[in-house]
This record gives structure tokens, sequence and C-alpha cells, in this order.
């Protein structure tokens, strides 16, 4: 068997485009233009490229763009201050705090002041408990990715059993609950599972986010199941010096059994600022009180 590779780029670029499409009637018809603001802590290299990208592709999507960048020895009450004016900004419909913060911060703290109905993360407790007892809620970004990723070849996976590998409140908890809205029977693994190679090779969809380079081998995988691979891996290349990208998957491997598979990089990678825009249009609709437009 050769696995049908999931293209990432393919679908976030489709999304994207009915984003910007969104952006452009609402612009029109209601004068209202959504805006992002990214707040980042700190001068981390990668955190630095991540937070120009979302910038970018936000000002292409038609919307704005707001960057806060605040030195490390930023104070948590700075921080929270700085929030609290980004929660009454009208022009502001969607806050992201890039994580991680640095030790003298306490994200809760900081995740909890975000207005919910601009917490594009889907981060505060409150959309979490709405995201739990299937209430109408911004999803965060990477699970709800995952759940486009898997519907571009499963497009009604009901009935399914999915096996979750990773219980982060980031991606593993929220993932599961998405899965549990398509009417999947979901199964949440962890380190301490037992038997976690047998348990996987039960999955008709098996998802890895545990950040262990290709720690799921070929063997764990049932033949003909979709896998997301949500790990992104940095470890030596081949040339001295050199790294290369990897996921929680043994890609090669993978390739042999599944029917379905994302590609590190290329998949779920790419979802991340898709859905990222998405959530800041539909945050914008609601602070205006209208219907989200189609295709979102």
């Amino acid at each position: 068997m050769s696995a049908r590779l999931i293209d990432g780029k393919a679908i976030a670029a489709r999304l994207l485009e009915q984003t910007a499409s969104a952006v452009g009637g609402l612009r029109a018809a209601h004068d209202l233009q959504p805006g992002l603001a990214v707040v980042l802590v700190g001068d981390d290299p990668a955190s630095q490229v991540y937070v120009r990208n979302k910038a970018r592709q936000t000002v292409a999507a038609g919307m704005r763009s707001f960057e806060h960048l605040l030195p490390a020895s930023t104070s948590q009450a700075e921080l929270l201050d700085r929030v609290a004016r980004l929660n009454a900004d009208p022009a502001v419909h969607g806050i992201l705090v890039q994580l991680p913060l640095p030790p003298q911060i306490d994200e809760d703290r900081v995740i909890e002041a975000i207005d919910p109905a601009k917490d594009v993360d889907g981060f505060h407790p409150i959309n979490v408990g709405r995201l739990s007892i299937g209430s109408a809620v911004l999803a965060p970004c990477t699970p709800y990715g995952c759940t486009l990723l898997l519907r571009s070849v499963l497009p009604d996976p009901a009935g399914l059993h999915a096996v979750v590998i990773g219980r982060s409140n980031i991606v593993g908890k929220p993932l599961a609950q998405l899965l549990l809205a398509l009417n999947c029977t979901v199964t949440i693994a962890h380190s301490r599972t037992r038997d976690l190679p047998g348990l996987a090779r039960s999955a008709d969809i098996l998802v890895a986010a545990v950040g262990r380079p290709e720690m799921v081998r070929g063997d764990w995988i049932k033949p003909g199941a979709c896998v997301l691979d949500v790990g992104i891996n940095r470890v030596p290349a081949a040339e001295p010096g050199k790294t290369r990208l990897v996921g929680d998957v043994a890609f090669a491997e993978a390739l042999e059994v599944a029917a379905a598979v994302t590609p590190v990089p290329g998949g779920v990678g790419p979802m991340t600022i898709a859905c990222l825009l998405r959530n800041t249009v539909i945050a914008a609709c609601s602070a205006r009180g209208l219907s989200v437009p189609a295709g979102l």
C-alpha cells in the first residue's frame, strides 16, 4: 500500500482564500475589517519568525494586524495591562499571546485575562468548557485544522475509532472533543497507557501529538488507517551540522501501511495560521452580531 498524502499546504491555502473572500465581503457590506493582535514577549528567533509570518498572512487576507513586541524583562503586571487594553480596543477582534512566556509570567493568568470573545487561540477556560459541551466556540487552531485535514479524506468519520496519542491542553484534549463532535469513538492515550502499540493498531484514525521524533512506527498502524502527525521535531540531518524536521510518526514506514497520512513539514503545520485567521473573522462577526460567512 502507498498512502495518500494529505496536503496541508493546499488545504490551508483554500481556507485562506475563503477567509480573504469573507473579509472582503464584510468590509464591503458592513465596513468591518477584522483585526488580529499578536503579543510576543522576548526575542526567541523562532517565535519572531512565526509572528512575522502571522502578520504577513493577516494583512494578505485583508485584515488589520497589530504586533506588540515586548522585551523579555516584561513583568506579569505589564503584560496583563497590555492584554486589558487590547480587550478594550474595538479594532481588535482577536488576541493571541505567543507561548511560551518568560518564567516570571504565569501563562494561565495571562490566558484567563484575555476576553473569551477575542480568544482566537481557544485556550481560555470558558472556551475550553464550551468546547467540552459541544457549544459554539472558537476552537483551538491546530486541533480544528486537524479535523479539516481528516475530513478531506474522510468526509464522514462517524463511528470510526480515533486514538489520540497525547493529552496536552493545546492539542490532545481539544482534538479529542472535536473528534467526539464528529461522532468518532475516541480514546486518549499517553505515556502511561499500557500496550500503546496495540492500542494504536486498533485505530481507524491515529493522531500523534507527543513531541517525540518518529515514536509511532509502521507496525503501530492499522492497515488502511488515517494518520495525522502533529509533531514537529528538529533532528540531526545526514550532513554534519545540519538539521531536518520530522514528525512523531516514522513517515516512510507509515506510507507503507496507512491509507492517508500527513507529512512533516507540509501537513498539520500550515493549518494553524489559516485557522487562526478564520477564528478572527468569526470573532469579528460575533462582535457585530453578524452571521459567520459561508465557507467558514
